[in-house]
This record gives structure tokens, C-alpha cells and sequence, in this order.
């Protein structure tokens, strides 16, 4: 037996093989700081706080 496969694989189901493979819009929020834009829990950029707090030496 041969590793090959017997039938081809039609667009359709290999299209919804890789529907969740597309790219996604990434979400910013505003920090509650300085209103800068970052990513939602991480660090902020500009101020450095996080959750209140100072975690980066600006």
C-alpha cells in the first residue's frame, strides 16, 4: 500500500479545513492612565502601568 491518497480533495473541503486560518483584527484598548492605545493585559507603552501600579520605568 501506498501513502497517497485515493481521491482529491475537493476546494470545498479544503477551504473549510483552513477557514480558521485567517488573520484577525488585533483589539486595543485605551489605557485608563494616559488613554494611549495598547493591547488589553499588557503593559502600557507610555506610562508603564499596569492595573494601576508602575511595572516599566518610563
Amino acid at each position: 500500500m501506498s501513502a497517497l491518497p485515493k481521491r482529491r480533495i475537493s476546494h470545498s473541503r479544503k477551504n473549510n479545513r483552513r477557514s480558521h486560518h485567517s488573520l484577525k483584527p488585533i483589539k486595543l484598548v485605551s489605557c485608563p492612565n494616559c488613554s494611549a492605545k495598547m493591547l488589553p493585559h499588557n503593559a502600557c507603552n507610555n506610562c508603564g502601568k499596569y492595573n494601576g501600579k508602575t511595572v516599566l520605568p518610563i
